[in-house]
């Protein structure tokens, strides 16, 4: 009997002593967890200019954050940026806090902090008894660079005379690397490209005065570096005003029965539309349309210059319409709709071959609604050329092609009115006169001779 109750009170020992224990376990395996605070830092750059902005959240999910600190260090000196101690809730439940985040806003002038390289640190702890109650720690360091300068830019090229709706070419240095420059031709703005001079601080930018911009607008070349700071310069130019042919084309019921069934397939009201409302349609949102398009693929320009020399014209061929004409359009008497010509259009024999204007990368090669089929073609840093209104094209796009090539055959797709190549040139996104590009003497003058100049200059 004495052995049962000496057996039964061991059992109850070890139950009390598992009732006990069984919560002292738990909340040492709880609050001695060993999971680092989880920081997430944003920086848009490593380089910090006049004013940064920088975002940082912090969480821990189990223990809760007790601390976070942020600081600069520069030349040994620390500057805080932010110090935080957060609220506990209480011995056993760890902190009350566990997730918080920060918008900082360094502004080194301010901060009496000097240009040059810095450390950005960031402490974190937790509430967890780990580390003799000091909580498990993350810490993050970033190399950055303070440059509150902005960048020096230096005019190279010499000659800027630029006719409206005509090209130009703009080479400048920079004193450092930069995340955006170029030209400003008013709001129009033209990217520069690296690469076709030994020095990479060199930079090209081919750039445009499109049609409707006059002799006033203001041309300057930007740049902002990498830590935001920008700066600009002028740049000295002429620009001739250009007067542009206007004309009248009468649009008659034989050309609308023959054209509109090319483009019902992508006019949503079909058949039941009349014949002039789809060909305003046509006129105005499929020409809006293509031109977007064309533009987007112009974003994404080779970074080599591929063409030499001046660009040639169709063989045999005469010029039926000019660029940036003004068109009425007229029906039954009525001026209906207004538009402008940007390209020029020539006409040879039916079906006659299409050459590459100059050698270039294939880049579209297809149907483009008012222009039909079409193929543009290149010639890199943000230079273009179109042929449209084809028969066929025998290019793919991503084929490189040389100087005279055979690229396709004059046709009457799209908004043609009979067999003839509309050929355009583009600047990045702007249309201009492909008179000049055909010119070998405006090429060497403006484009040719400043680049050899420049390169003869720096090697």
């Amino acid at each position: 009997m004495k052995a049962k109750k000496k057996k039964l009170r061991s059992w109850l020992i070890a139950l009390v002593c598992f009732f006990v224990m069984l919560p002292v376990a738990w909340v040492l395996v709880i609050r001695l967890e060993g999971e680092k605070p989880s920081v997430m830092l944003e920086l848009p750059s490593q380089s910090i200019g006049k004013l940064q902005a920088i975002s940082v959240a912090v969480s821990d999910a189990k223990s809760g954050v007790r601390r976070i600190w942020i600081g600069l260090i520069k030349d040994g000196k620390e500057t805080v940026l932010i110090k935080k101690e957060f609220q506990g809730a209480g011995l056993i439940a760890g902190g009350e806090v566990h997730q918080a985040s920060f918008k900082i806003d360094i502004e080194p002038k301010k901060m009496g902090i000097s240009d040059g390289k810095a450390i950005l640190r960031i402490v974190a702890r937790d509430f967890s008894w780990r580390g003799l109650w000091r909580g498990n720690i993350t810490y993050i360091e970033k190399d950055v660079k303070i440059d509150t300068r902005p960048p020096d830019v230096d005019i190279l090229s010499r000659f800027h005379n630029v006719s409206q709706g005509g090209s130009g070419l703009v080479i400048y240095r920079l004193s450092e690397s930069c995340s955006k420059s170029g030209v400003y031709v008013g709001e129009n703005f033209f990217p520069g490209h690296s690469g076709n001079f030994a020095d990479s601080k060199i930079l090209m930018t081919f750039f445009a005065l499109s049609y409707k911009q006059g002799t006033g607008t203001e041309i300057f070349v930007k740049a902002t570096d990498y830590a935001g700071n920008s700066a600009r310069t002028g740049l000295p130019h002429h620009l001739k005003k250009r007067v542009f042919k206007k004309d009248l084309i009468e649009i008659s019921d034989r050309f609308l029965n023959r054209k509109m069934p090319e483009f019902d397939a992508d006019i949503s009201q079909g058949s039941k539309a009349s014949l002039i409302d789809k060909f305003l349609k046509v006129n105005r949102e499929f020409r809006q349309a293509g031109h977007i398009e064309i533009v987007e693929l112009a974003e994404k320009t080779e970074k080599d210059l591929y063409w030499d020399g001046a660009f040639l014209r169709l063989p045999k061929s005469e010029r039926s319409a000019g660029f940036a004409d003004h068109r009425k359009y007229k029906y039954k008497g009525q001026v209906i709709d207004r538009q402008v010509h940007l390209g020029v259009d020539l006409a040879s024999v039916a079906q006659s071959p299409v050459p590459a204007s100059n050698r270039g990368k294939i880049v579209f090669a297809g149907g483009l609604g008012i222009y039909g089929k079409t193929v543009i073609v290149d010639h890199g840093f943000g230079l273009f050329s179109t042929y449209s209104h084809l028969s066929r094209f025998d290019v793919k796009e991503g084929q490189m092609v040389s100087k005279g090539d055979i690229i396709g055959r004059t046709g009457s797709t799209g908004l043609a009115g009979g067999d003839h190549l509309h050929f355009g040139m583009f600047v990045h996104n702007t249309f201009v006169n492909p008179v000049e590009w055909w010119d070998a003497a405006w090429i060497n003058n403006n484009i040719s001779d400043e680049i050899d100049a420049i390169k003869s200059y720096n090697q």
